[in-house]
């Protein structure tokens, strides 16, 4: 308004316009009569400072102010509200499930009838136990009704109109521990724990998945099932389940044995078809590999001109003739296109880099056959032991496993049956301990013989050297002395005929010590044992007695008589002369044969099985005299 301020009655004017009351510079108004309904300018309605626009509304109520409490009115009393400028009163902590309240700074005329009627306004209450000290404990039904009465924390009570102390008190509100919220606290916690715990296995068996069907018991109609089952691939899975838990429950016995043997075999053959297979899918795979190996250097050959052309652009010829930004989106597509080329050449690079790696590790894996022909003979003997040991070790497995099944069927067998099984047992332990030294003292030998066999080298050597010198002496000798050079030539002949039969003595003297015994050779010594004397003829002399005793009767337990205590039901002849065949490879079944009827009170023949399973078996009698004695 372009009124000047020193003009009242023209500022007077204007505010009356307006509808407002006529102020001074001072604040004074202007005219103490003036009445804003009555509006100088028709039209217009009076204005009212809460008008928005305006800008002067009240500002809002912050958040932290607290709320304006009121006075409560009640039929037998009157709640009047505290100082809102004082600090809120103090509460202890909340117990957990809180329904009980303490109440204190009660009126002393008080009753249980006044205190419901004030808290009966927050909820149900249902019980009140109230002191005679000014105060009580209220318990209502639910939670929040709590927080509606601490509300009431602070107010001050006035019983109807009266001034008087004992009628008037200030109210103050707490939460009280109670030993039936919390029992009923407890009780609703453990609800929902059984509430969760219900919904989470509902959960679980909803996503578990189903159990598989029950396995049916063994029989006989079930096995030809299961057996035709696992010659077919598509029910071979559920087949070999159901065999997997027969074997497990113990189905298996001596009558069954056939055919559990049976479905073993077929799940056997099984793997055949599986190699089959998988060797089918590895084709498929190298297939796959040759395909994608071919289409990526197909991309590599097409990504290789591409940046060929943008090498070709690039060139003063036609990079003159493109616009700068042309220019710079040549420039990054052909480093694009570069770094692409780059990773998709090092992929091809370490396919063909791993390919070269499987080829080697191929010719590493496949030896070549001359290392084969260049092994020691010390190294095989070696092995040959280690296999005779493993085989040792599962004949005395299995050899138990008889001893304990023959043990269960003949528990009530009596006492003098249990002392020969337990010589026999002794005896046995015996002879798989020989056998063990009888291995080692075989090592000893081996190492023996060879340093014998060097020494014989070297004596014959010096016995060569020897005759040479003598020749070139013989040849040297002087004419004159014919008499004395015969003499010298007779004396080294007589020499060397001696050196010579000794050297033969040497290297056969179990041979000579052999040819005049019931057991022609030293194979049969070793190979018989116990069960046969070896020598019997008084003519062997002293020294062939101790070459024969040290080299081959070593060990008192002979190789045959060793195995068949082993196996106390016999043996046949195939299987004797495949477990010698592992110790020297030129032993044949006639000779082993002929050796064994030749040795008949040692080793027995006997027929065991019915029909078809008629079988030829050797048994071990040598100990038979000692039994009946």
């Amino acid at each position: 308004m372009g009124l000047p301020m020193s003009d009242p009655t023209a500022w007077a004017t204007a505010m009356n316009n307006l509808g407002m009351a006529p102020m001074g510079m001072t604040g004074q108004p202007l005219l103490p009569d003036f009445d804003p309904a009555l509006g100088v300018m028709t039209g217009i309605p009076p204005i009212n400072p809460m008008m928005p626009g305006l800008g002067i509304v009240p500002p809002p109520i912050p958040p932290d102010m607290p709320a304006v409490k009121e006075i409560i009115h009640c039929k037998s009393c009157t709640l009047f509200p505290p100082n809102p400028h004082l600090p809120p009163p103090a509460t202890r902590e909340r117990p957990p499930g809180c329904k009980t309240v303490f109440v204190g700074g009660l009126p002393e005329n008080g009753t249980e009838q006044i205190i419901m009627e004030v808290f009966e306004q927050c909820g149900e209450v249902i019980a009140i136990r109230k002191s005679k000290k000014n105060f009580c404990h209220i318990r209502f039904a639910e939670e929040f009704m709590v927080d509606k009465a601490l509300y009431l924390s602070g107010y001050r009570i006035r019983l109807g109109s009266s001034t008087d102390k004992k009628d008037t008190g200030r109210l103050h509100v707490d939460f009280a521990q109670a030993r039936d919220d919390l029992y009923e606290w407890e009780c609703k916690q453990r609800m929902l724990a059984r509430e969760e715990r219900h919904r989470r296995r509902l959960e679980e068996e909803r996503f578990r998945p189903p159990s598989p069907p029950p396995v049916v018991h063994y029989s006989d109609h079930e096995c030809s099932i299961v057996a035709d089952k696992l010659k077919d691939d598509t029910k071979f899975l559920e087949a070999i389940q159901t065999l997997l838990t027969w074997i497990e429950r113990g189905e298996v016995n001596r009558r069954t044995a056939n055919n559990f043997y049976s479905m073993i075999q077929s799940a056997n053959s099984h793997i055949r078809r599986l190699v089959n297979e998988k060797a089918a899918h590895e084709k498929e795979m190298e297939e796959a590999k040759e395909k994608f190996k071919l289409a990526l250097s197909g991309i590599l050959v097409q990504f290789e001109q591409i940046v060929a052309v943008y090498h070709s652009a690039s060139k003063q010829k036609a990079w003159d003739h493109f616009t700068k930004a042309q220019r710079k989106n040549i420039s990054v597509w052909c480093k694009q296109a570069e770094e692409i080329r780059n990773i998709h050449n090092d992929e091809l690079m370490g396919i063909r880099r791993e390919e070269e790696m499987e080829m080697s590790d191929e010719e590493i894996e496949d030896p070549p056959e001359m290392k084969e022909t260049e092994e020691s003979a010390l190294v095989s003997q070696v092995e040959a032991l280690k296999e005779e040991n493993d085989s040792l070790r599962w004949q005395l497995d299995a050899y138990r496993n008889e001893v304990e099944l023959l043990k269960q069927e003949q528990g009530k067998a009596s006492r003098d049956e249990d002392t020969t099984k337990e010589q026999q047992m002794k005896l046995l332990q015996q002879a798989l301990q020989g056998m063990q030294k009888h291995l080692l003292k075989l090592q000893e030998e081996y190492k023996k013989r060879e340093a014998e066999l060097e020494k014989v080298k070297e004596d014959k050597l010096k016995v060569e050297s020897l005759l040479e010198n003598l020749k070139e002496q013989q040849s040297m000798a002087d004419e004159e002395d014919k008499e004395r050079d015969a003499a010298d030539g007779q004396g080294n002949e007589s020499s060397t005929s001696r050196v010579c039969a000794c050297s033969q003595e040497k290297e056969c003297p179990a041979e000579k010590t052999l040819s005049n015994g019931l057991v022609k050779s030293e194979r049969e010594v070793l190979l018989v044992g116990d069960g046969q004397p070896v020598m019997e003829s008084p003519g062997l002399e002293l020294e062939s007695l101790l070459s024969c005793s040290i080299r081959v009767l070593k060990n008192h337990w002979g190789i045959i008589s060793t195995f068949l205590h082993v196996h106390p039901f016999g043996a046949s002849i195939e299987y004797i002369c495949s477990y010698l065949q592992r110790l020297d490879s030129k032993i044949c079944t006639a000779e082993v044969e002929v050796l064994m009827t030749r040795l008949q009170n040692t080793f027995r023949q006997e027929l065991s099985g019915v029909g078809a399973s008629l079988e030829k078996r050797w048994k071990f009698c040598g100990f038979d005299g000692l039994k009946m004695t």
